[in-house]
């Protein structure tokens, strides 16, 4: 097995590949100035079954462009099997028609990963799972609760409540209560506005007195909904707020009103590698591709 990391997960790679007790292979890349990606397959992978490991955070869409030109390469050099890990899995929030003419961009998605010859993929925390129906190929969804959970056991709370800040988050913050063995935990009720974007969260009375509570959702991207729940959390006077998720997106200043909201630490997985991003995925990763 040979382990490709790509331009942007180049520590998930690696580490997925000390886990498999493999080299990560030394993939060449660059950006010209026209904003066009090269690549190349510095060493022979001619009968191999090749992993490529590449996230697709922002820049979105040149990372998923990235990860095509890795796959078109390795075919072309005449790899065995080429499987894909793509820990952010883009445009899978848009798994559905929503309105009368969006486009279904998982879709599109599903078929360009195909069409370039991968044969398999594994992802992390992927929205939903409806959103896997249109891949024709074998695509397993690895979950980061877990990681998340036992990083979360090392933290000082004595007294910690499990917060999803909406009901797509359900089922991530009862899988890190559980682990955890935290029996509370709470599913706020979200409505976005599908043409302002404008989020509103209830307003109930929950009692987080003295609380540790910590917010967990899959994916962080402007912080409008992880703001309004570290507010509300605040104005009910816990005593700390932590913010645990997969994909720390973390778009413009995101992560500066999220820390104004009253949260203490925001953790995530090098899914995407920022400074947030503390808990690694690598050994549930390769867990799946032994």
């Amino acid at each position: 097995m040979i382990v490709v990391p790509g331009p942007a997960s180049q520590r998930l790679g690696r580490s997925i590949a000390v886990e498999l007790g493999v080299e990560p292979y030394p993939l060449e890349w660059r950006i010209f100035p026209d904003g066009e990606s090269y690549i190349r397959y510095p060493r022979p992978i001619e009968g191999e079954s090749v992993v490529l490991v590449q996230s697709c955070p922002p820049p979105t869409d040149r990372n998923l462009i990235q990860l095509f030109l890795m796959a078109e390469g390795a075919r072309k050099m005449g790899a065995d099997n080429v499987s894909a890990v793509i820990p952010y899995l883009a445009y899978m929030r848009q798994d559905k028609a929503f309105r009368v003419g969006d486009v279904v961009s998982v879709e599109a998605v599903a078929r360009l990963v195909q069409a370039v010859g991968i044969e398999e993929v594994v992802t992390v925390d992927v929205h939903s799972q409806e959103s896997l129906a249109p891949f024709k190929i074998p695509i397993k969804n690895v979950s980061a609760m877990p990681a998340l959970a036992e990083y979360l056991r090392m933290l000082p709370m004595k007294r910690p409540l499990i917060l999803a800040p909406d009901k797509g988050a359900k089922h991530h913050a009862e899988l890190v209560a559980e682990t955890l063995g935290v029996t509370d935990c709470i599913v706020l009720d979200k409505h976005r506005d599908r043409v302002t974007g404008q989020v509103d969260i209830d307003e109930r009375t929950i009692d987080l007195a003295g609380r540790e509570v910590v917010v967990v959702d899959d994916i962080v991207s402007t912080g409008v909904t992880i703001v309004k729940a570290a507010e509300m959390a605040s104005k009910r006077m816990a005593k700390s707020i932590y913010v645990a998720c997969t994909h720390a997106l973390l778009m413009g200043d995101a992560k500066e009103r999220i820390k104004q909201s009253g949260v203490t630490s925001i953790i995530s997985t090098d899914t995407v590698e920022n400074e947030t991003s503390i808990v690694s995925v690598a050994p549930a990763i390769a867990s799946i591709l032994r």
